[in-house]
């Protein structure tokens, strides 16, 4: 091991407070899941579904997430992703898992999507899209969505951990050169994936927008979940030699564009869908504006968009590791507050819109989010914690630093 193998290694403290997160997240996630579970036979099964898939989406995305963005790292480069880039593919290779989520989706799927009913299959405007809305057809989807995701975290970590041993340029450039094609085809799929089980709930609408919303709204979860973890390693040695302010202020920079990209691409699809006023579009608002769901559009705006762009804003608050992990943590739940809303709506009906929130509809992320969070410190000490075989690590260990 050479010296600077060995400083980047994780010290037995570290290591200690890893384990520590890794069982105290498992305990959490093992808990809420179990009420979950009891929600099924307490409550309905049709509530269960419903919850179970709030708490699969921001599971789902948060590991999808965090593939995307280290795509878009080795495309970019940047000291940010050097840093970032660990607990990326820590939060990848949760795909090796979480896949299996889609199952259950799958078996619930007349509980959760009307038109995999019979009734649904009688309507003459799901008749027209039958083509695609066919359930043999969506399982054959959920196939080739697992099987790229899973593909490309697979080929990102191996060449990675050969880029650490060998220390070749040879590996860093096919990391480089498998992100270009496979941030395209990661939109594309996850554009149908978001269609596929979300935008369906409600069948007789649709937006163009939704596939990149689905995307941002992942990327932003995946980066204030790393980021939080990378503040939390940095308390330690030997990170908090490594992670300087100036690169928690990139990050913060980063966090704030995400931020206000989601609010665009949200105002976005209001204003056309307002401009339009037609009445398979509206369908969507009328939805999320009555019954206090409207209520709950104006939580996210104010702290899912004014509180975070505000704090955001402040070099202060980004480059202070205590202030910027809590706006870190603070946006992962509006992030849960967003999907709420996005799904739960869709399930009540338009002419007599009603609050059906449950607390499935918490007690399903926060397990969902414990087990992922466990699993991604379990995987996060298996490999140094820096890439050391990043040609451009030692000019991001010099970021900021003054010679």
């Amino acid at each position: 091991m050479t010296t600077t193998e060995h400083s980047y290694a994780t010290t037995p403290q570290l290591s200690e407070a890893l384990k520590k997160y890794q069982n105290g997240f498992a305990l959490i996630g093992i808990i809420f899941l179990a009420l979950l579970v009891g929600g099924y036979f307490i409550v309905s099964p049709v509530q269960f579904f419903r919850s179970y898939l709030v708490g699969f989406w921001i599971c789902f995305g948060a590991g999808s997430g965090c593939l995307v963005l280290l795509m878009v790292q080795y495309l970019t480069g940047g000291a940010w992703g050097v840093m970032l880039r660990r607990p990326l593919e820590a939060g990848a290779k949760t795909l090796y898992v979480t896949w299996a989520g889609m199952i259950p989706l799958l078996l619930g799927a007349h509980q959760l999507y009307w038109w995999t009913t019979a009734a649904g299959q009688a309507d003459k405007r799901i008749q027209a899209k039958s083509l695609y809305l066919n359930f043999p057809f969506l399982c054959i989807r959920a196939v080739i969505y697992t099987v790229v995701f899973v593909g490309l975290t697979y080929l990102l970590t191996k060449w990675s951990a050969l880029e650490d041993e060998t220390k070749s340029i040879e590996y860093s450039k096919k990391l480089e050169a498998i992100s270009g094609p496979g941030v395209v085809l990661f939109v594309i799929l996850m554009t149908l994936f978001g269609v596929d089980f979300v935008m369906t709930l409600e069948p007789h609408w649709f937006s163009t927008i939704y596939g990149f919303m689905t995307v941002v709204g992942q990327a932003l979860t995946a980066l204030c979940l790393t980021v939080a973890a990378l503040l939390l390693m940095a308390k330690f040695a030997p990170m908090d030699h490594a992670l300087t302010s100036k690169h928690r202020h990139d990050l913060g920079k980063l966090m704030l564009a995400f931020t206000m990209l989601w609010a665009y691409l949200h105002f976005g699809q209001l204003l056309i869908t307002w401009s339009a006023n037609l009445p398979d579009e509206v369908i969507w608002y009328i939805k999320r504006w009555n019954g206090g769901w409207g209520w709950v559009a104006i939580i996210l705006l104010v702290f899912h968009f004014f509180v975070p762009f505000a704090l955001l804003l402040s070099q202060n608050n980004k480059k202070k590791a205590d202030i910027f992990l809590k706006i870190a943590i603070f946006i992962v739940v509006m992030r849960i507050v967003d999907v709420i809303w996005l799904i739960e709506p869709n399930f009540t009906d338009v002419k007599n819109v009603q609050f059906n929130f449950s607390w499935m509809d918490v007690a399903s992320p926060v397990g969902f989010l414990g087990l992922w969070l466990a699993l991604f410190f379990w995987n996060l000490p298996q490999q140094s914690l820096l890439p050391l075989g990043a040609p451009d690590l030692q000019k991001a260990l010099n970021h900021g630093r003054h010679h």
